[in-house]
């Protein structure tokens, strides 16, 4: 059986900085973020606790291609498809936390 996966952006309390990643539990790694469970990384340097935009995959797969295609694109790129599903870029977590 295949396990699906999800890309997702997170950003900071400034939305100076974005962070691409991909997950095969969305959940749980945008907890560990939120709590900064890995000290030095680069979410926990730039504070990026905001998910901005996602997407689920049937598999994981599917989201680690995703992943390297939106982090070849230019911020203005990455902007416009986040403002497709969050044009206030509000914190998605309070959405998808009781999934």
């Amino acid at each position: 059986m295949k396990r699906g996966g999800s890309t997702y952006i997170l950003t900071n309390k400034n939305k100076t900085t974005l962070y691409i990643g991909v997950t095969s539990d969305l959940i749980a790694r945008i907890s560990e973020h939120k709590n900064h469970t890995f000290k030095g990384s680069f979410s926990d340097r730039y504070n990026l606790e905001y998910l901005v935009y996602y997407e689920n995959y049937g598999s994981i797969e599917e989201a680690i291609l995703r992943e390297k295609e939106i982090k070849k694109w230019r911020r203005e790129k990455k902007e416009k498809l986040i403002a497709t599903i969050n044009p206030e870029w509000r914190d998605l977590w309070e959405d998808i936390k009781h999934w």
